[in-house]
């Protein structure tokens, strides 16, 4: 593609007011022509203050598949509840948009697989590449924390101290009533396994992998599962270990209901041992002193990985860390552990990783 590409927002939840619209706004390969939702009230809350964006909702004259049929629109960013957006991407890629899908894709590991057959089958992906696993071509998964500069850091660091010979990620939060994500009625009420562990989760997951690259991977997941707060449905804490490819073995504890607070993700080499925990990140050589060092994000993930998304558009060029299998291995890791605290612990070999 040459030029601006012309891009819709499909959804108009608190992410794409907060994070998509800036970064489309900040990105100088996108131009931002319609924003869809499923109410035209819902659409202008997300329009206030622009200019020549058009609006087309499920309850105006205007719908999605008439979005669609736009030639000015090449490309669409998909951020919908999870149980919804696979139907809303196999349209957009009917009508052969590129397509930028939010994490997670769909609501488990099958229903990304049905998804991703259904795309080779019907999609030429010459003209038209899909955001998340389902694609080779010029586009990317929705992964900010792929983006982070502390977690970037820290890999570099870790791959420098050899081996990995184990792994630790304890994430801690007190979600409370009103909070603004809980309060969206799809979340409260979730259609899909884990509630927050699985929308928050692959974030948790991406962090964990980057740390741990290619040589560590995991091979095979233990887990239990409960429900501390009644109003996270349908658990909220999870505590898992894991075998990695290598023979090394790492645990993770994630809790969104607990009254512990904080997160680390932990990284142990045959050289030393690496510590991400927000912008800070803390290298301990194995005959060397701590050093800690900040690592802020000026822009944010988001903007990172649209910009990254928008120039794979201009230049057909895929970038590596928005590989399609990337969000595949996330969503794999997180289901294991959840499936597993389903079945009492029971381990779960992993395929797709």
């Amino acid at each position: 593609m040459t030029g601006k590409v012309g891009v819709a927002l499909i959804g108009s939840g608190i992410f794409v007011k907060e994070e998509h619209l800036p970064a489309v706004q900040a990105c100088e390969h996108l131009e931002l022509k319609a924003i869809y939702s499923r109410s035209l009230k819902s659409a202008k809350g997300v329009s206030e203050g622009l200019a020549n964006v058009d609006l087309y909702s499920d309850d105006s004259e205007r719908s999605y598949k008439e979005l669609l049929s736009r030639d000015d629109v090449q490309s669409v960013i998909i951020a919908l509840p999870i149980p919804v957006q696979p139907d809303f991407i196999k349209q957009a890629l009917s009508a052969g948009k590129h397509v930028f899908a939010e994490k997670p894709l769909a609501k488990d590991v099958a229903s990304g697989l049905e998804l991703l057959k259904w795309y080779h089958d019907n999609i030429d992906t010459k003209k038209v590449t899909f955001a998340d696993f389902l694609t080779h071509g010029s586009s990317g998964v929705a992964e900010q924390w792929r983006y982070y500069n502390s977690f970037l850091f820290g890999a570099e660091k870790a791959r420098s101290f050899g081996k990995v010979i184990g792994c630790r990620v304890k994430v801690s939060a007190s979600i409370q009533p009103g909070m603004k994500y809980l309060e969206t009625e799809w979340r409260k009420k979730p259609e899909y396994q884990g509630g927050f562990l699985l929308d928050g989760g692959v974030h948790f997951m991406a962090g964990m992998r980057l740390l741990l690259g290619e040589e560590a991977k995991v091979v095979k997941a233990s887990g239990f599962t409960t429900q501390l707060q009644p109003y996270l449905l349908p658990i909220d804490t999870v505590d898992a270990v894991f075998k990695l490819a290598n023979g090394s073995t790492g645990n993770f504890s994630a809790s969104f209901g607990t009254t512990f607070k904080g997160g680390e993700w932990s990284v142990a080499c045959e050289n030393g041992s690496v510590t991400v925990s927000g912008q800070k990140v803390t290298i301990n050589p194995k005959d060397g002193d701590e050093e800690v060092v900040e690592k802020p994000d000026e822009q944010g993930g988001v903007k990172q990985e649209v910009f990254a998304w928008a120039e794979s558009l201009v230049s057909g060029k895929q970038e590596p860390r928005q590989l399609p299998e990337q969000a595949l291995a996330d969503l794999e890791v997180l289901e294991a552990m959840l499936t597993s605290g389903e079945k009492g612990g029971q381990p779960i070999e992993l395929k797709y990783q």
